[in-house]
């Protein structure tokens, strides 16, 4: 994960979720631009949830970035049953 990028999904307009997984199996998701802060060095990124919390990320643990919907789940598109 490069800072490049994770800086254009924050930015991104209009904004979309994203989850960051991490090389531990863990996962942070970003459900608003203004609940991520990447460091002026580019290579942290402090995330909080929508409860307050905050989760310090090393951008070089970042193994993929995905988007999601607003409750936290992965965006996959459903068929339709006829």
């Amino acid at each position: 994960m490069t800072s490049e990028k994770l800086r254009d999904m924050i930015k991104a307009k209009p904004f979309r979720p994203f989850q960051m997984n991490l090389a531990d199996g863990d996962s942070v998701r970003v459900v608003h631009p203004e609940f991520a802060i990447l460091s002026p060095s580019g290579r942290t990124v402090v995330a909080f949830t929508p409860d307050d919390h905050m989760k310090i990320v090393d951008l070089l643990l970042v193994t993929s970035i995905e988007h999601v919907n607003g409750r936290g789940r992965s965006r996959t598109k459903k068929r339709r049953q006829r």
